[in-house]
C-alpha cells in the first residue's frame, strides 16, 4: 500500500509541475507565434491556465491525501503532512487558489472592459492595471513552479 501511495504523491506532483512547465514553454509562447492576434492567444493560454490550475487543484489534493494516508499508514499520525514537502504543496494550492479566484477574474473583467488588450492604449488605466496583473498572475505560476521543484525534490530525497 505504501508503493501506491507513493506513487501517488509522484503521479501528482510530475503532472502538476510538467503540466506548468508545458503551459510556459510550450503553450504559450506557440498560441502567441500562431494565433492571428495577441489577443487571441491570450484567450487561448487564458483558458489553458484555468483548465491547469483546476488540474493542480486536484493534484495537490491528491497528493496531501496520500501523504496523509501514508502517514497514517506507517504509525506516525499526520507527521508527513508537517515535512517540506507537504507545506510546500501546501503553498502552491494557496496560491494557485489566489490566482484562479482573485487575479484571473479580474483580468478577465479588464479584458471585457477593453474588448481588445492590444488596441487599448499602454497609458489608459484598465491597461495598465491589466499589465500589472499580469505581472502578478507570472509571479504567481512561477511561484507555484519553484514550490513544485522544491516538493518534488523533498518527495524524492523522503526515503521512507
Amino acid at each position: 500500500m505504501a508503493t501506491i501511495l507513493r506513487y501517488l504523491e509522484f503521479l501528482s506532483l510530475g503532472t502538476w509541475v510538467g503540466s506548468i512547465i508545458f503551459l510556459s514553454f510550450v503553450v504559450a509562447p506557440g498560441a502567441f507565434a500562431t494565433l492571428g492576434s495577441r489577443d487571441q492567444a491570450g484567450a487561448v493560454v487564458g483558458m489553458a491556465l484555468g483548465r491547469l490550475h483546476l488540474l493542480g487543484l486536484i493534484a495537490g489534493v491528491l497528493f496531501l491525501v496520500a501523504r496523509a494516508a501514508r502517514s497514517l499508514s506507517t504509525g506516525r499520525g499526520l507527521a508527513l503532512l508537517a515535512s517540506p514537502a507537504a507545506l510546500a504543496v501546501l503553498v502552491m494550492l494557496l496560491l494557485t487558489v489566489v490566482s484562479q479566484y482573485s487575479v484571473a477574474p479580474r483580468m478577465a473583467h479588464l479584458r471585457v472592459q477593453m474588448v481588445s488588450v492590444d488596441r487599448t492604449p499602454e497609458d489608459s488605466p484598465l491597461r495598465v492595471e491589466f499589465n500589472r496583473l499580469h505581472r502578478v498572475s507570472v509571479r504567481l505560476e512561477v511561484a507555484v513552479l519553484l514550490a513544485g521543484l522544491a516538493a518534488l525534490f523533498f518527495t524524492v530525497r523522503n526515503r521512507r
